[in-house]
């Protein structure tokens, strides 16, 4: 290679960075779990000081807390003593917008240990997770209820820059009721309701998925509003709704898989009605309009759950399987990196029954989706 076609300083440090990105996933994990952020929340601390309230030990928290200011989450000053910076700030349980809970998800060893097997899952198209755990991802998840109860909240945080915005981009008040398909506690069928008053809801998920919503709902004034209906996407989905609403959903399975849940969807759908499907749209080829971090999710899909991320010839294929046609696929604004796909029942077209596996009805969100 001559001299000039060396890669410059710059380049091979953007790869280094990359390399050690998993290194910055478990340090901003350690501090969540820690709870440094909040301990230190709008004042100055010393690691002896953070050392002693986290029982640990107060070398390990310096170089700790050092390492977090070498991301930017924290700032050191004279003296020793730590200040949280403003992207810092989202990693504090109280926070506005705060990433908290999906931080410590996604840097849970439960999200991570299939990566491991990333080139097994590359050479077979199948994902790793069950290798590594002895079943699939929700199926343990259902298992574990502190760690469900964290998944919940980890997908409510990576809803509400979603919910701050579609309320207003698609026009829920020409319709009476919206079901909000593996929805979770409600986040996001929180927020249209919210913004449209005479607009019902049916929340739809497992039981597990639903744990926390009765208290969510209530807590927003919203439980004579909204119906708490336990199921599973893949042998049924709700009646008595006009507008059906998938966020996060489709992106968890493969392609016959969604063409169940969606057949069960157009099989009690009103002629007039409308799907909504929620999701990030890949373009046809890979550019700036998207960040590439929705390509790690896509990988995140293969190793973990078994799903994808699309494009819209995709999504049209998929509707199309299961008597839907798109009308409109719309970005919403920022901070959402979400697109709303609206699909109308085809006439005639009720879908065929469908069968399928078993699974939970919930949103396996990622760090493209936040929003």
């Amino acid at each position: 290679m001559s001299h000039e076609n060396q890669p410059s300083d710059e380049v091979r440090g953007t790869l280094v960075q990359i390399a050690c990105g998993a290194m910055a996933t478990y340090t901003v994990g350690a501090a969540v779990r820690l709870g440094v952020v909040d301990l230190i929340a709008d004042g100055a601390r010393t690691a002896d000081e953070l050392a002693t309230e986290c029982a640990a030990h107060p070398q390990a928290m310096g170089r700790l807390l050092r390492a977090l200011a070498g991301l930017g989450l924290l700032e050191e000053r004279a003296g020793g003593t730590f200040t949280v910076t403003p992207a810092g700030a989202l990693l504090r349980g109280d926070g506005h917008r705060s990433l908290h809970s999906f931080v410590r998800m996604f840097s849970d060893p439960i999200m991570l240990r299939a990566w491991e097997r990333l080139d097994d899952s590359v050479r077979t198209g199948e994902t790793s997770f069950e290798a590594v755990f002895g079943k699939d991802f929700f199926g343990h998840l259902a298992e574990q209820p502190e760690l469900s109860a964290d998944f919940n909240a980890a997908m409510s945080d990576g809803t509400r820059d979603t919910a701050a915005v579609l309320p207003s981009a698609f026009d829920f008040g020409r319709f009476t009721t919206v079901a909000d398909i593996g929805g979770g506690d409600g986040t996001l069928l929180a927020a249209i309701l919210q913004a449209h008053p005479s607009l019902g809801g049916i929340l739809f998920d497992s039981a597990e998925g639903l744990a926390q919503a009765g208290t969510k709902l209530a807590h927003e004034g919203l439980a004579d509003r909204c119906s708490l209906v336990a199921g599973d996407f893949f042998a049924t989905a709700p009646v008595g709704a006009d507008v059906y609403l998938l966020k996060s959903v489709i992106h968890d399975w493969n392609d016959a898989q969604c063409t169940d849940i969606l057949r069960h969807c157009r099989r009690v759908i009103p002629d007039g009605g409308r799907l909504l499907i929620v999701e990030p749209v890949l373009p046809p080829v890979v550019d700036a309009s998207v960040s590439g971090v929705v390509y790690l999710s896509d990988l995140n899909m293969l190793v973990n759950v078994g799903g994808r991320e699309r494009t819209r010839d995709d999504f049209a294929q998929l509707c199309r399987g299961a008597g839907f046609e798109i009308r409109t696929v719309t970005r919403l604004p920022e901070p959402s990196r979400f697109s709303v796909i609206e699909a109308a029942p085809v006439q005639g077209g009720s879908g065929a029954p469908a069968g399928g596996p078993g699974g939970r009805p919930h949103a396996c969100d990622n760090p493209a989706h936040w929003g």
